[in-house]
């Protein structure tokens, strides 16, 4: 079997922010499975002839499921495809690439693993801030904002999620911010802890909001579009 799958992160979504070796793999690739987000202009990087299969997941909506993109990249590779599983951001990164990697070792199937810009550092560099700051923002943290069921997760470390020194990222958070705010108050973060709302970071319609944490809540609470966004706070120069 000469199969092999390349997972492949393809950034944000701004084609000009993916790798050399990922532009390099899409080229040379025989198929080409995608999320939502790493399509677009990306695939045209895509060698002419390619399958190109979307297996994206997106909240609120009908999406394939994990096993049956596993099994994808497993029937492709078996009858000796190059695959590129392109993933937004970085795979690694919430991109449930544990899942897929488990089910190509147990097939014996070879792969390799391209990081790609993530989405977090995609937005900090578009808000122009830094994410870490001398003496203020010592560490940086991500956390999901959702568990399997759509629902803020019940395990949340809330002493860390409220450090005053720590630049928090919420991934796919934008209908549990307002909850997790609650929770975050009341285990002692400022109402007015600095916060940026960065929604489709890299693409046509992205838009950065900077407010405070309350604010934010407040804003989130009603009506929220389905535009793929990351919530960053904490010691954000925010200028």
């Amino acid at each position: 079997m000469t199969g092999f799958v390349s997972f492949v992160g393809a950034g944000p979504g701004d084609p000009e922010l993916l790798t050399l070796k990922a532009v390099n793999r899409l080229k040379r690739a025989d198929a080409v499975l995608f999320d939502d987000l790493s399509s677009g202009p990306i695939l045209a990087h895509a060698r002419a002839g390619a399958d190109l299969v979307g297996v994206g997941k997106r909240a609120g909506r009908a999406s394939p499921k994990q096993d049956h993109v596993s099994r994808l990249l497993l029937e492709y590779a078996q009858i000796d495809q190059r695959v590129v599983r392109l993933k937004s951001g970085d795979g690694g990164l919430f991109g449930r690439l544990e899942e897929e990697l488990v089910a190509l070792r147990a097939a014996g199937i070879p792969y390799e693993i391209i990081p790609g810009v993530p989405s977090a550092i995609a937005a900090a560099a578009a808000a122009g801030i830094p994410l870490t700051r001398r003496l203020t923002a010592r560490r940086v943290q991500f956390v999901t904002g959702h568990d399997i069921s759509g629902q803020l997760p019940e395990d949340l470390n809330l002493p860390a999620l409220t450090d005053a020194t720590a630049t928090t990222v919420v991934f796919m958070g934008k209908r549990t911010f307002p909850k997790l705010y609650a929770l975050l108050n009341a285990h002692g973060l400022p109402a007015d802890t600095p916060a940026l709302l960065a929604e489709d970071v890299s693409g046509p319609e992205q838009r950065l909001t900077r407010t405070s944490v309350a604010a934010l809540a407040e804003k989130l609470t009603g009506e929220i579009a389905d535009t793929p966004a990351l919530i960053l706070y904490g010691p954000l120069a925010l200028f």
